[in-house]
């Protein structure tokens, strides 16, 4: 995998502590930051993914009332647990 530079600013209370997290971990600073922010992408991009994917299912008009979802949840537990509304 290739790799290419970005320069990022950083307060100095967040760059003391990715110094001294780097330090403990013996890692690099970049190598921190670069998994920081792999992460970050993908918990976004998963997110937006999720909100657009419900955007459209909304579009077209697939959803779940809200009176079916809460008696649903409200039976959670009990004797007559409901099945999960479509």
């Amino acid at each position: 995998m290739s790799s290419s530079t970005l320069s990022i600013r950083l307060n100095t209370r967040t760059k003391a502590k990715l110094d001294a997290l780097a330090k403990v971990s013996r890692r690099s600073k970049s190598f921190l930051a670069a998994e920081a922010i792999e992460a970050f992408v993908a918990a976004e991009s998963w997110q937006l993914g999720e909100i657009e994917a419900g955007m459209q299912d909304l579009d077209a008009n697939r959803t779940v009332d809200h009176g079916e979802v809460r008696q649903w949840l409200q039976s959670w537990g009990s004797k007559r647990e409901r099945k999960a509304p479509r």
